[in-house]
Formats: structure tokens, C-alpha cells, sequence
């Protein structure tokens, strides 16, 4: 990881993809636009200024960050009981990632939440002796009780605001359903964390619920995953931990401003992941709206922009839209890290108005793809196997059309695949909870356009 001090954030760019030409009455336009964050400090990274700056960190230690990692004890964790221990692992492992210096606690969480490290109603600053005190403290973990996720987000909330810190990221790990809450008690703990901090989720094992865990994430900007097997915890919580100490800004957010009379009809991140995000927004003026993307590394996003314009005629061109990336300050005030032009020019040229840009096609059909899995399973468990046979199978089509190996891979855990390209498939006698609960919790991943 290159060393860079707060005083920077990473170089972003802006990339519009788009067919700009629309026949006369055409008012749709459509754009991808994608997003590039690279090297934050000595790599090039963008001075911040005014109240956006802050004192620089000593070399190597990256961004000031605090992280919760908050670990199922429900009594089901007993079952089998090695994976209580693999959790405990897995904790310990992500303990050893944290970098010096960030600051951290574990949670245990069951029908309540416990503070099991530091346990003083704070953080510990990372370091090898709170290291070693915190694997120390994992052996007293132990499964017994209920669970309600709400209440382990509300501590992780409450112990992550007591530090002065730009990037604040929680790592959620639950067995089994939420069942000692209310849904409407879980939704509103993520309504009052969402923008507060990043959570990544997992699943172990298969008795938990895709739409809890994926829901979770989704609200919390972060990532959802099965790790079917306990023995992969520990690979797993390592890499989520050595991702969020690659993250180098927090709270950067894609702004769309639009001229009087365009309407937006949706914005929605499509890589890496599929995560609708039209209704998350909040007015940033009459004409400009902010849309969350929450913490950034070294990475590339890509985000679907839809619009409707009015109507004009041929020859007349007009800015549809202009998509900027945001940081927003502690007094107020905003700083724009870089932007895009999104435009609609109106032709008679037949050939011009009705090709369509590629990269709008492809994720159109990844969006589609992660509908289709959901509803091809959704019809798969009420008992309508015609109406599953036909939702995956055009699952599979799409998959393979746009080179998605890993979804296609999935897919044939659970029907047999007679022809990939017209869709033809059978549903599977027998499919494993892991390898249905592995296609549900993935259907949202996507491969990028190849450009």
C-alpha cells in the first residue's frame, strides 16, 4: 500500500459512456459513467483544502480509520462448535490486518451486544500489545442466546463516533435469522447508521436469510457473502480487513445536476456490484441531487445514469445531465474531485440514433441478469417451476452473453444447461442450500464491460 498522509485523497476521474443522439421526439438517454480513484498522497493524490484538510499521518500508517467487528455468539454458533472457533479464528485474523495505529473493537452479538474488546465503551488503537490483548479476550467468546443484528450495529455506531476518524467500517458475521427483533427494530438501526459508517456482511453456514444479510450490506455501503464452509472465515475476514484498510476517503458522493425540465428516471451502480441508488437521494440545491457511494481505495465503479429530456427537434443539442464526484467538508462547504458531461443531440441519421452504446447494453443486461436470479429463485421456492425454468434459463443466456463466468458457474448448481445461448434449461431434482444461498447472495455481482 503506498504511504500518503490525510492532507490528500486519491486522483479521481470521471468517464461518461453514452450514445448521445436521439431521433427527433427521442427523450431517453442513457450513460455509464465510470468512476476511477488512484493513489491517495505521494502518488498523485488531489490537495484537500481549507476545512477539508488535515494534519499529516506518519508515513505508512494510511488514513485514519476505526473499525468494529461485530461476531455472532448466538447459541446456534454451537452447531457444530467448531465454528464458534472458527469465528474466533477468523476475528483473530482480522485483528492481525489492522494496520498500527487504527483503532478498533470486537462485539459479541447475540439478542444484545457486549462489548468484548476494549470493553470500555471506546476503541483501542491498534498496536502489537492491544493486538495480542485483543486475541487474548476472543478466547472468552462464547455461543449462547438469541439475535438481534440492530442492536450490535446501534454499539458498533456508538463505539465507532467516539473516535475522530475519516473512515469508519464495521465487519458484521452472523449464522442464523434475526429473530429477536422486529424487522421494523433492524430497519430502523440501519436507517440511523447508513452514512454513519461501512459495513461489510457474512453468512456462515446456510441458516441464515440472503435478503437480512444482503439487505445490511446494501443500506451500509458495503459488501454480502456466504462463507458456506466455517473453515473459510479466516480467509475471508482477512481480505474484507486488508480491503478496508485500503480505503482512503469516506463519504464521497455522486452529485447529477440536471437542467430545468430532465427528470431522472434512475441512478444506479452497476459494477462491481448491482446497488440501486435513485432513492438515496438527498437535494444538494433545486437542481442537484447527491447520491452515496460511500469509501474509496484504489478502485473503478461503474454507474448507470438514466434521464428524460424534452422533446426537441433535429439538429438541436442540449446537456442532459453533469455527474460529479463530491467530498463534502466539515463546515459545509464541498469539494469537486472531478466530472462528466452527459448530452443528447437530436439527428435524423437513422444509423446514429438507434445503435446502442455498448457499455449501456452490457449493463443493462448485468442489471437484468441479477432480476432474473432473484425472481427465476423467488419462483423456484414458491412451487413455480415453469416460471423458474424460464427466469434462470434466461439467467444462463444472459450470463453467457456477457462472458460472466462466475454467475454462469453458479447457475449450473442449480439447473442443467441444455443450450447457454437460447436460454434452454431443466431445474435440478436436488440443489444444495449452500449452492442456491452462494447464487441468491452473488446475483448482484457483474463483470465489466470489456472496453
Amino acid at each position: 500500500m503506498a504511504n500518503f498522509s490525510k492532507s490528500t485523497v486519491p486522483q479521481f476521474s470521471v468517464e461518461v459512456y453514452q450514445n448521445e443522439y436521439l431521433p427527433e421526439g427521442g427523450r431517453e438517454v442513457n450513460a455509464i459513467v465510470t468512476v476511477t480513484s488512484t493513489g491517495g498522497g505521494t502518488t498523485g493524490g488531489v490537495p484537500l483544502t481549507g476545512a477539508s484538510a488535515r494534519p499529516a499521518t506518519p508515513p505508512g500508517q494510511g488514513p485514519d480509520a476505526a473499525v468494529v467487528i461485530m461476531v455472532d455468539c448466538s447459541g446456534s454458533m454451537d452447531y457444530p462448535p467448531t465454528k464458534m472457533r472458527n469465528a474466533r479464528d477468523a476475528t483473530s485474523a482480522a485483528i492481525d490486518t489492522l494496520r498500527d495505529g487504527v483503532a478498533f473493537a470486537v462485539v459479541a452479538g447475540t439478542h444484545v451486544a457486549k462489548e468484548v474488546y476494549p470493553g470500555n465503551g471506546g476503541l483501542a488503537v491498534a498496536d502489537s500489545a492491544t493486538r495480542a490483548e485483543a486475541r487474548n479476550a476472543l478466547r472468552k467468546l462464547s455461543a449462547g442466546g438469541g439475535t438481534a443484528i440492530g442492536t450490535w450495529l446501534r454499539l458498533a455506531d456508538r463505539l465507532l463516533s467516539s473516535a475522530d476518524v475519516s473512515i469508519r467500517h464495521g465487519i458484521l458475521l452472523t449464522d442464523g435469522r434475526n429473530e429477536h427483533e422486529k424487522p421494523e427494530d433492524l430497519r430502523a438501526a440501519l436507517d440511523a447508521c447508513a452514512g454513519r459508517f461501512t459495513c461489510d456482511a457474512r453468512g456462515v453456514g446456510t441458516d441464515w436469510v440472503v435478503k437480512e444479510v444482503t439487505g445490511i450490506a446494501s443500506a451500509m455501503l458495503g459488501t454480502a457473502d456466504i462463507v458456506a464452509d466455517p473453515a473459510g472465515l479466516a480467509a475471508d475476514f482477512t481480505e474484507m480487513m486488508e480491503n478496508a484498510m485500503g480505503k482512503e476517503v469516506a463519504d464521497v458522493a455522486l452529485r447529477l445536476w440536471t437542467p430545468v425540465g430532465v427528470e431522472i428516471k434512475f441512478v444506479k451502480q452497476v459494477a462491481p456490484t448491482v446497488e440501486e441508488l435513485t432513492e438515496r437521494r438527498t437535494d444538494a440545491n433545486p437542481r442537484a441531487g447527491d447520491y452515496p457511494t460511500g469509501s474509496w481505495g484504489d478502485e473503478s465503479r461503474d454507474y448507470h445514469v438514466s434521464v428524460q429530456v424534452p422533446e426537441a427537434g433535429v439538429g438541436q443539442e442540449m446537456l442532459a445531465a453533469r455527474v460529479s464526484l463530491i467530498l463534502p467538508a466539515a463546515d459545509g462547504t464541498s469539494q469537486v474531485l472531478s466530472q462528466g458531461l452527459v448530452r443528447a443531440v437530436w439527428t435524423d441519421d437513422m444509423a446514429a440514433s438507434t445503435s446502442i452504446n455498448p457499455q449501456v447494453a452490457h449493463y443493462t443486461g448485468q442489471a437484468e441478469l441479477a432480476q432474473v436470479i432473484q425472481q427465476g429463485l423467488e419462483a423456484r421456492k414458491s412451487g413455480d417451476f415453469d416460471g423458474a425454468t424460464a427466469k434462470l434459463g434466461r439467467a444462463v443466456q444472459l450470463a453467457s452473453d456477457s462472458g460472466n463466468a462466475d454467475t454462469a458457474k453458479l447457475l449450473s448448481k442449480v439447473v442443467d444447461v441444455v443450450d447457454a445461448a437460447t436460454g434452454t434449461v431443466r431445474l435440478k431434482a436436488k440443489v444444495a442450500d449452500a449452492d442456491e444461498m452462494t447464487l441468491e447472495t452473488r446475483s448482484t455481482k457483474t463483470v465489466r464491460v470489456k472496453k
